[in-house]
């Protein structure tokens, strides 16, 4: 088959329309789980579903609740409110939990004054990160929640480290101490456990956290921009797993490893509890009453002599999906910016994105020369193809004339072709191949535009104020449509069914139709790459006539 100019846009119009209905279908289902060997069957009759607090047994078990605790935790009249130079969070002095976070770096909508909120505690949307000490002598379990005592109410400091202790002391005397440390700049706060043992006896007892989520309050994007919305989780065997709702409903998580975290993921936006790593901790996840994700992590159990003391410690983060941030804290926590089977591709574009927007503070500038660079090292493959194009087209009456000569015999009249492409050199494929090389470049700065939180609310010129969004004017998908239709009447023009040149010639149309709800952003690359590919035409057009070849469809 002749590999011409408008079979390849065809094919690779195909295969972008392909990827995107393909990753939306991936996105709505259940993506990325491993059911069979990581979890174990849900038992929805099991009343202890409506329970907050995890079980206090060491072993790997199923069964995760065992109070009656109501699924969502009536709030303590008390919370006590810390700030720091990007966090503003409220914890519930009723068991310790963190019940509301705002970052203060991000705003809720653009240009809006109010922040992003990340956690929060109300009737119709529970997201908390909740935390405790379970087992023979935890103080949270089926006789309910601890009240700690706090020192002060509010805590503010934009430099300086915060520590926010609770205390709580025990009928037998032991001395329950928790305490959040706030690191100016970082989204982990620190959560230790200080247990001090004034009785006569050992105590036990094991440390949880889990985030628990209501499992309709988020959205999974559009079929052009579709975003994951679930839980995660990476352990000793697997470094990063997601594990959507649906999947949780179905089969509850239930491994043990010795590394590893737990997380809730949603555009841009992570949170996760990062367990002590080295020892054999517990992840586990469950439904409650069908509308509230939970998943979390158990250590083993912790025994305190009397007359002593120990410390558990744990982090939780919670903020951006900010690579750089996340890789600090433990190892994979970074992959929840999710480039797809491509990562190895874009990984790679977004630090040459962000080094060159490091050096002109624009991230629309860093795209244009990520583009100018992409483009610069691909011009052997454009020369190459646009080439091979100009030789196809000086072959179309020779083959023609084999189409007249063998007719209907098609074994005859490939072989024939095959040694016209022998004897003149040509590679059928050469107009092909350079445009299937580019294509992943394409998708993979697709996912970086798309996961990457430093481009959310990103400006870049006049009205293009968010560059991780749709063109609200729609300016930008009609000059790259205009683009196209030049590049189209540039190139050469090989002979071809009626119906083939029709739809090649709708091409442009169909293109700018598609990119009106792209990211502004990979519209941007995408008009930058069609006017340097429109240079690179001209002057490879311009060797080829001086060579004698007719390029252009000149008379």
């Amino acid at each position: 088959i002749t590999m011409n100019s408008p079979r390849t846009i065809l094919f690779i119009a195909f295969l972008v329309v392909s990827f995107f209905l393909y990753q939306n279908w991936m996105v709505e289902t259940a993506p990325g789980t491993k059911a069979p060997e990581n979890v174990t069957s849900t038992q929805s009759s099991n009343n202890a579903e409506n329970s907050d607090v995890p079980s206090g047994s060491s072993a790997v078990s199923a069964d995760v609740p065992e109070s009656d605790q109501p699924v969502v935790a009536q709030r303590a009249e008390t919370t006590v409110h810390v700030r720091t130079d990007v966090l503003d969070v409220e914890i519930d002095t009723r068991g310790g939990d963190v019940v509301s976070t705002h970052l203060l770096k991000f705003a809720k909508t653009q240009g809006s004054e109010e922040r992003f909120q990340l956690l929060q505690n109300s009737s119709n949307n529970v997201y908390v990160a909740q935390s405790g000490l379970i087992g023979p002598d935890g103080i949270d379990g089926k006789d309910g929640r601890p009240s700690y005592n706090y020192e002060q109410e509010s805590y503010e400091s934009t430099s300086e480290v915060i520590e926010v202790p609770l205390t709580y002391t025990a009928e037998n005397g032991a001395v329950y101490r928790k305490v959040f440390t706030f690191t100016p700049g970082k989204y982990t706060v620190d959560v230790r456990y200080e247990v001090e043992n004034n009785t006569s006896k050992t105590l036990e007892t094991q440390f949880y956290g889990q985030l628990k989520r209501s499992v309709h309050s988020g959205e999974s994007g559009s079929m052009i921009m579709p975003t994951y919305f679930g839980a995660a989780y990476s352990y000793d065997e697997d470094k990063f797993e997601k594990y959507d709702f649906d999947s949780m409903q179905d089969k509850k998580l239930n491994v043990t490893s010795q590394t590893g975290w737990v997380g809730m993921l949603e555009h841009y936006f992570v949170s996760a509890w990062v367990p002590k790593q080295g020892q054999q901790n517990r992840l586990y996840s469950r439904v409650a009453n069908g509308s509230q994700a939970i998943i979390g992590v158990i250590y083993p159990m912790t025994d305190i002599q009397p007359g002593s003391s120990k410390t558990i410690e744990s982090q939780v983060f919670l903020g951006p999906k900010d690579q750089d941030a996340m890789a600090e804290v433990v190892e994979y926590l970074d992959l929840t910016v999710d480039y797809g089977f491509l990562w190895w591709l874009a990984q790679p574009i977004f630090k040459l994105l962000q080094f060159l927007q490091s050096i002109v503070i624009n991230w629309g500038l860093a795209i244009i020369l990520t583009t100018v660079i992409v483009k610069a090292l691909l011009f052997p493959l454009t020369k190459a193809q646009y080439v091979s194009m100009a030789k196809m087209r000086m072959l179309q009456p020779k083959m023609t004339a084999l189409r007249e000569r063998y007719g209907d015999d098609r074994q005859k009249m490939s072989g024939a072709m095959m040694k016209l492409y022998k004897e003149e050199k040509v590679n059928p494929l050469g107009g092909c191949l350079p445009m299937l090389l580019q294509l992943p470049i394409f998708l993979a700065l697709y996912w970086v535009l798309l996961e990457s939180v430093e481009l959310r609310h990103s400006a870049f010129v006049f009205w293009i104020q968010d560059l991780s969004t749709k063109d609200p004017y729609y300016i930008l998908p009609i000059l790259m449509g205009a683009s196209m239709f030049l590049m189209q009447r540039l190139q050469p023009t090989p002979t071809a069914d009626p119906m083939q040149q029709k739809l090649f010639q709708y091409m442009p149309v169909i293109f700018t139709v598609f990119f009106l709800w792209f990211p502004s952003g990979l519209v941007l690359y995408w008009l930058v790459s069609n006017l340097i590919t429109i240079a690179q035409m001209l002057i490879i057009y311009r060797g080829l006539e001086k060579k004698g070849i007719n390029v252009r469809n000149k008379k």
